[in-house]
């Protein structure tokens, strides 16, 4: 852990008079703690050049005087910037080691990175010349641009290692690499470009001390009425950057804090009483995801969603289901439930090697599977990122190759308009998900609808050709059934077939009322929610 560091400089607030202490005898510019001027070093005195904002509430565990060790070295979090973009806030907290070197701990995704600052490669684009999705050499290493978003400073605090930048906009672009790293290209600095380095890291990896008590009293402060119907809600996570509305089913924005007028939208396709979640919001279970051991996810939020075929194509339109997990030591994760079963992902730091229908990561060829559009349908629960109405991106699945293990593995890229993440993931039997959330007998059934065909276990499979004749009898089955799904009456065969709680019925009810033929799921992807940094 990081010791208390020897103060190397103090003086006194030009404006307020409080003393003003700096732990690095290098760092150019701090916030009084008082009265919130933004100082910066000139000589032996402090020059005030503006105030700085209050820090808006994001309930954020970390906090200045949080300590912790990274690769060894001890390190305690002195300064802190908040910036403010289009979908939200994130935070980059200076951390400084006992060596006296400074980096950055900045939130990304639900998750975090250990950041730091590097010479600027020659060959650094303009903001002007940088967008999501590009492929950049920097600094003789190739780079995939992952977002582009404009931001400002909202808000400082405490210790930095240079002048914040006021008021202005300025743009924030994220790379990363195939070697798992993530950098950033920071043109706040009207004189010189910032360019900083670094990995993904887990909190509890860091080993912190003095992080901020979050408890259930400290969140209630974010409890507020529905802005649609009035019913009562309240986050329960401090990530939490929309809601939906358990009454009304609205989608509530609160990415910007919760007081004054908040926005949010309506949800009206849910159909003959919408489709719910078949591992009910709260609902705890113990999977591995990928770590030795099994440790507990929680389930918080839950997202329909739909490919969006290509004009004046044959293909029909396609559903499937994911589940937001979260784990307090680990963040989040996702569980996809498809029409070829079950699997789970989670965001990856870096960008895998892409050449043609191929995709290298971790030691693993991945093979493309598809490529479609995709758009939410319908939420419930909490969400790290601002959830919009339709949101749409386009993806690409893959699928791993090579030994059985490796062709359980899967690996899904997203882009919008301004990010693009990826993420990694394997299969999962449904009987895994059924017994690690407790299901009931006829809710795990109908877990199984879809991967039993081609999921027997082992000692149950008596041939390959047994397989095969089940799974061409299941596909027929679910053909003619859901080609005639044009009323209730005909979706009680279905609902004989697979039980009252599967997601064929549901669907079909729901094709009955809209007046629309819809089938199960497409492999359906990772849902990269986005949130910068």
């Amino acid at each position: 852990m990081a010791t208390s560091p020897q103060r190397a400089y103090r003086a006194a607030c030009p404006n307020c008079g409080a003393p003003v202490e700096f732990a690095s005898a290098a760092s150019a510019s701090a916030v009084c703690s008082f009265c919130r001027s933004t100082l910066v070093r000139d000589g032996e005195a402090l020059r005030r050049i503006g105030v700085s904002a209050e820090l808006f509430d994001d309930h954020s565990p970390l906090q200045l005087g949080a300590a912790g060790s990274y690769k060894g070295m001890a390190f305690t979090l002195v300064g802190r910037l908040q910036y403010g973009y289009a979908d939200g806030t994130w935070n980059e907290w200076h951390a400084l080691f006992d060596s006296g070197r400074s980096g950055w701990l900045s939130e990304d995704n639900g998750a975090y990175v250990f950041a730091f600052d590097a010479q600027t490669p020659v060959d650094a684009p303009r903001a002007d010349e940088i967008a999501a999705g590009q492929p950049r050499l920097l600094d003789g290493r190739p780079w995939t641009v992952a977002s582009v978003v404009r931001t400002k400073l909202i808000a400082a605090q405490g210790e930095l290692p240079f002048p914040p930048p006021l008021d202005a906009e300025f743009v924030v672009a994220d790379l990363r690499s195939e070697a798992d790293e993530v950098a950033t290209l920071d043109y706040g600095d009207a004189r010189r470009t910032h360019w900083s380095v670094g990995r993904g890291v887990l909190l509890a990896d860091l080993k912190m001390s003095g992080l901020r008590e979050e408890s259930e009293k400290k969140l209630s402060g974010r409890a507020f009425d529905c802005p649609s119907c009035g019913n009562a809600l309240e986050p329960k996570l401090a990530t939490t950057q929309s809601l939906a509305c358990g009454s009304c089913k609205a989608v509530v924005d609160i990415s910007k804090g919760v007081g004054g007028e908040l926005q949010h939208y309506a949800q009206n396709n849910s159909g003959a009483g919408g489709l719910e979640p078949q591992i009910p919001l709260g609902a705890s279970g113990k999977l591995a995801l990928g770590a030795e051991q099994a440790v507990p996810w929680q389930v918080v939020g839950y997202m329909e969603r739909c490919d969006l075929p290509e004009p004046g194509s044959d293909d029909e339109q396609t559903f499937w289901r994911e589940y937001l997990l979260y784990n307090r030591d680990l963040g989040f994760a996702f569980l996809v439930d498809a029409e070829d079963g079950w699997s789970w992902v989670r965001p990856i730091t870096g960008a895998p090697k892409v050449r043609g229908e191929e995709a290298r990561w971790g030691g693993t060829v991945y093979k493309k599977r598809y490529s479609y559009r995709a758009k939410v349908t319908w939420v419930q629960g909490e969400f790290y990122w601002r959830v919009r109405r339709d949101e749409e991106a386009r993806v690409t699945d893959y699928d791993g190759t090579g030994s059985v293990a490796a062709a359980r593995k899967r690996l899904s890229y997203e882009k919008t308009a301004s990010e693009v993440t990826w993420s990694a993931g394997e299969a999962l039997d449904a009987n895994v998900v059924a017994t690690a959330f407790e299901l009931p007998p006829d809710k795990a059934a109908a877990l199984r609808r879809d991967a039993t065909p081609l999921s027997f276990d082992a000692g149950k499979a008596k041939s390959i050709a047994t397989k095969v004749m089940v799974a061409l009898v299941f596909l027929v089955v679910i053909n003619v059934l859901l080609a005639t799904c044009s009323s209730s009456d005909d979706c009680n065969q279905i609902r004989q077939s697979f039980g009252e709680a599967s997601p064929e019925y549901q669907q079909c009810l729901r094709s009955a009322a809209t007046g629309t033929r819809t089938r199960g799921g497409s492999f359906g992807g990772y849902s990269s929610g986005g949130g910068h940094k």
